[in-house]
């Protein structure tokens, strides 16, 4: 990463070392989530190497479907001296559940798009099994 004159990383080296879009890491920081960093006179953030590793921390979170109250959670629960591996365990069981149960929707999403699509295929129907499936919830 390249160093900001003022002694840390400017916000694009934060962006290429946490792999977090500039805008991303904007709208986190409305949210709280890191706390943002400091500013230099001229209204430049300023980020430290722990800053970078928290935005990766908040990006890898994030891919594993962790909502930002949740990923506010266990970022606190990372700045504890003794954090709660139950509780983490506990948050991390919780989003296993969820994502869990996104992959049985997007299952039964992918069972009933390919029914249709094989209905069309076969043509054995006048109108598009497709549309009538869309409008009157069949398929």
């Amino acid at each position: 990463m390249t160093g900001h004159r003022h002694g840390g990383f400017s916000i694009g080296a934060a962006s290429r070392g946490s792999g977090v879009n500039i805008e991303t890491i904007r709208c986190y920081e409305r949210s709280g989530l890191p706390a943002p960093p400091p500013r230099t006179a001229g209204g430049h953030r300023v980020y430290d190497a722990e800053g970078v590793k928290r935005l990766d921390f908040v990006r890898r979170a994030r891919e594993l479907g962790f909502t930002l109250d949740r990923i506010r959670h266990l970022s606190a629960l990372a700045d504890e001296a003794e954090s709660s591996r139950a509780e983490v365990s506990a948050l991390a069981n919780v989003q296993l559940g969820a994502v869990r149960r996104r992959l049985a929707d997007l299952a039964r999403r992918e069972a009933v798009l390919a029914a249709m699509i094989e209905r069309r295929a076969r043509g054995t129907v006048p109108d598009c099994p497709i549309l009538e499936a869309l409008f009157d919830g069949t398929g």
